[in-house]
């Protein structure tokens, strides 16, 4: 039996992340191999993150970077907040990001078959490493990588997160004042959540399903109802105005002034800097956002415990 010294457990920690024992037990079963080794805790790595898959993973980071002309947001599941804060796992979705900017892949889908940054093994083969090294379940959710003058913003942590894109006349988006501007605007998103940029985005179902719901509220009113049709459209009309004031960016009022509107903000500011700024698009990612997360009873689990 070849004898295993501190300094291979050491070694092997160090190339592949996993636990001592994992390691020890690893180059037990090798008789020393390193490279054979690797490959046992890589296997190991694979039954673990296939055994964890089903576990939810509600927690994790949004988290941007951009590269020259190419803004890149991702969200990465894992299953608690408290693996969200470990710096390896903060490393690893920098490395994602890394990936996402150099490979420009299509979707998730595209973006797991390739080379992690800087490594031999494909991004899905290092997913499944950090998922038996750190010992939760984990997913890369989704991505999206927006080309041309952007913003961004990272809210608690990587709590949330959101890019804006620009588009910018005089180039002003290399004024000192613009990155200042455009963060602005991406912490008005991130806090107010609207669903579009402006009132020519809102789809024509949506306004239809709007006016219907408002006219539907209108008419089951008892003193409402009984208005001229004529009225009725008013008050249909008033009801849209606040839909666009919460939906639609543009519309809102500022979050840092309230006595003006984003709009208004935005025209403001391209004065100041010389020429005309413009919202093309955002996207914003809210971590964990839709996922049905498990309710832990612990009342419940205390009172089944001492019934036995």
């Amino acid at each position: 039996m070849a004898e295993i010294s501190a300094k291979m457990v050491m070694d092997l920690r160090k190339k592949t992340g996993a636990g001592m024992m994992e390691c020890k037990k690893a180059l037990v079963q090798s008789e020393g191999d390193f490279d054979e080794a690797v490959k046992i805790l890589r296997e190991k790595g694979v039954a673990v993150a296939a055994k964890k898959a089903e576990r939810i993973a509600a927690e994790g980071v949004v988290d941007v970077m951009k590269e020259g002309n190419l803004t890149a947001i991702v969200e990465v599941n894992a299953e608690t907040d408290f693996v969200a804060k470990n710096a390896s796992f903060r490393e690893f979705v920098q490395g994602i990001l890394r990936t996402i900017l150099s490979k420009k892949p299509a979707n998730v889908e595209a973006l797991l078959a390739l080379p992690y940054d800087g490594s031999d093994l494909t991004v899905e083969a290092t997913l499944k490493d950090k998922i038996f090294t750190i010992g939760e379940n984990m997913s890369i959710r989704r991505f999206e990588l927006i080309e041309g003058v952007t913003g961004s913003y990272i809210h608690g942590g990587g709590a949330a997160g959101c890019v804006a894109k620009f588009c910018c006349e005089n180039g002003v988006e290399n004024n000192p004042a613009f990155p200042e501007f455009a963060k602005n605007i991406c912490m008005q998103i991130v806090a107010m959540t609207p669903s579009y940029v402006c009132r020519n985005c809102v789809p024509e179902s949506v306004l239809a399903n709007e006016k219907e719901i408002a006219l539907t509220q209108i008419n089951n009113d008892p003193v409402r109802s009984q208005k001229p049709d004529a009225i009725k459209e008013k008050m249909v009309e008033g009801s849209l105005k606040k839909f666009y004031e919460n939906a639609c960016l543009l519309d809102q009022g500022y979050v840092k002034d309230d006595k003006q509107t984003v709009a208004q903000y935005i025209e403001q500011t391209g004065k100041e800097l010389g020429g005309k700024i413009s919202v093309d698009l955002f996207v914003k990612y809210e971590r964990g956002e839709g996922i049905e997360k498990k309710e832990d009873d612990f009342a419940g689990e205390i009172e089944r415990l001492v019934k036995g």
